[in-house]
């Protein structure tokens, strides 16, 4: 039962208070009186201070039940400081940074942004939110970071300071050597398993983003999705960008300039569609910024199930003030009606 930021914990007992104005018109009953045959001789005599005062004992003592009343009544107040414990998820961002990437296909009209650029903005986005809140972020989830190219590399470790990995997730650049190429996606998510195995969250999750074939690597990614199943973890794949011709920047050997040429691409959908499935996970397709960010939403509206919030209410009791209150009403009342205001038998 609130009242201005007071609850009390059993309402019901201030029931009790209906009992003040009684016990003022019984301790008032009691005080003696003398009789006189005729009160014409003190009618116009002045109160005195004492007259005026005769029931303060009694008022003193209903003051004294509505306090106890109160007190009963378990008056607290919630503590503002408390904190809201959710159990989020562990999620392990699986991220293609290989040659490839440097296609610029996913903005329409925009041949100047290439696609891991597009990709980190989206990444962004669905970790910590977006100004026009349309998505919320994972402030309570474990977020961690794993890029592959030519090898697998552990970039950030799961953690709750997004803040910093944002900061990694800035600082990813595609290969710039050629024997760093290529697409070792069974070793990224291997080790987005095992970086998850290690993790104490119930729910773990692999979103593995790439826009190729596995062409490199010690681990099939058949194999990496058995492991994954195995260690319950489930993976969302992401096929992003064109799958045929798309404009790739080329420099020309005599003049350095960049120019736009259609270059064939391909993405192994198929393989993509199995590792999803071994894993209970979805495979998803991303043919540009817009189409990419809808499907970081949809793995953000499937994930969001598994969180169960805990509510720790701590309160701050305020009962003993009101008994205490009470305990010395009634003294005071006990003990000025037997000085002060003592009635004669």
């Amino acid at each position: 039962m609130p009242m201005g930021g007071w609850e009390f914990r059993d309402p019901l007992f201030l029931l009790v208070a209906l009992a003040g104005p009684l016990v003022f018109w019984s301790a008032s009953r009691s005080a003696s009186a003398l009789r006189y045959s005729s009160l014409g001789i003190v009618r116009g005599a002045p109160r005195s201070w004492r007259g005026r005062l005769a029931r303060l004992p009694a008022a003193l003592l209903a003051i004294a039940v509505v306090s106890l009343a109160v007190a009963l009544a378990g008056p607290r107040t919630p503590d503002a400081q408390t904190r809201v414990s959710r159990e989020g998820i562990a999620i392990m961002m699986v991220v293609d940074h290989s040659g490839s990437m440097q296609a610029r296909d996913l903005v329409k009209d925009d041949t100047s942004v290439d696609r891991l650029v597009v990709v980190k903005e989206v990444f962004k986005r669905f970790v910590a939110g977006d100004e026009g809140r349309t998505s919320a972020g994972r402030p309570d989830d474990l977020v961690g970071l794993i890029a592959f190219a030519g090898y697998a590399d552990s970039l950030c470790p799961l953690t709750l300071d997004h803040g910093n990995l944002l900061s990694i997730v800035d600082d990813l650049q595609i290969v710039a050597h050629r024997d760093e190429d290529g697409t070792a996606l069974g070793d990224g998510l291997a080790l987005a398993v095992e970086r998850l195995r290690r993790s104490k969250a119930k729910t773990k999750t692999a979103i593995l983003l790439t826009d190729g074939v596995h062409n490199t690597g010690a681990i099939k990614p058949d194999q990496a999705a058995e492991l994954a199943a195995s260690q319950h973890v489930k993976v969302y794949c992401i096929g992003t960008g064109s799958d045929g011709l798309a404009p790739f920047p080329t420099v020309h050997p005599f003049t350095g300039r960049v120019t736009l040429r259609p270059t064939f691409v391909e993405i192994d959908e198929r393989t993509l569609q199995d590792v999803a499935d071994k894993t209970g996970g979805r495979y998803f397709r991303a043919t540009d910024e817009q189409a990419l960010a809808k499907v970081y939403g949809e793995i953000d509206r499937l994930e969001r199930s598994e969180i169960t919030e805990i509510h720790y209410l701590q309160y701050t009791e305020h009962y003993p003030l009101f008994v205490i209150a009470a305990l010395a009403l009634i003294g005071i009342a006990a003990v000025s009606a037997a000085t002060v205001f003592r009635s004669l038998p």
